[in-house]
């Protein structure tokens, strides 16, 4: 007996793709980020694929499994570009303007993104987190965070940076990156933005960012 395959629950033998379960997959990914799991509908997401909710249910039995793939998706672009940058030899400074640079440049393309993936994460930790893991967190436990401990204690031995932990420069460089995607209808409203207004702000953190969070490494 051939077994479902593990992330759609088809069988694999079963009759060749055309394009079709890429297109579902773009769909979902689509609507998934924009009302998070629990707020998408199946049939929202064969109308955007252009195929019927029978079809849909083929290449994706339930709606937990195709919310899985999205995550995958989502989260394989969220992470991996900026744990590269922060595993090189690259300097700390670098490493901050080329971070910056690579997020806000993606988070633009996508800004409900990390929304989604914050929502994802709070509401279904146990599946969620365990994906989220397996893509980035044994690299950034590796990696990561032990190469910038090896700079920092570098640096501190020469006396040209100020004590920090790598998890405490890891996360400031993230969390300015990323929250004002995560809150960006509250900073529209809070800044009153008009329509172009919230791409103009970021295109200014984009310059600003980088200098104050080197600033902030300063002895």
């Amino acid at each position: 007996m051939v077994k479902p395959d593990s992330q759609s629950g088809r069988k694999p033998d079963e009759h060749s793709d055309d394009g079709t379960e890429q297109r579902i997959l773009d769909a979902a990914d689509e609507v998934f980020v924009r009302r998070g799991t629990d707020g998408a509908r199946m049939q929202e997401i064969a109308d955007v694929a252009g195929v019927n909710k029978s079809l849909l249910h083929y290449y994706y039995r339930t709606k937990e499994l195709l919310s899985e793939a999205v995550f995958r998706k989502a989260a394989s672009r969220f992470l991996p570009e900026v744990v590269q940058i922060m595993a090189s030899e690259l300097e700390l400074e670098e490493k901050i303007d080329r971070a910056v640079d690579t997020y806000l440049t993606q988070l633009s393309r996508r800004p409900y993104l990390p929304g989604y993936i914050i929502g994802e994460l709070t509401h279904h930790p146990d599946r969620m987190l365990t994906i989220f893991t397996a893509l980035a967190g044994n690299r950034i436990q590796r990696l990561v965070l032990k190469k910038i401990s090896a700079q920092i204690d570098a640096r501190l031995e020469a006396g040209t940076i100020a004590p920090i932990t790598a998890q405490q420069f890891l996360m400031n460089v993230i969390s300015t990156c990323v929250f004002p995607f995560a809150a960006r209808p509250m900073v529209i409203v809070l800044f009153e933005f008009g329509p172009r207004g919230f791409d103009r702000f970021i295109e200014q953190r984009r310059k600003e960012l980088p200098m104050f969070l080197k600033r902030a490494l300063r002895p």
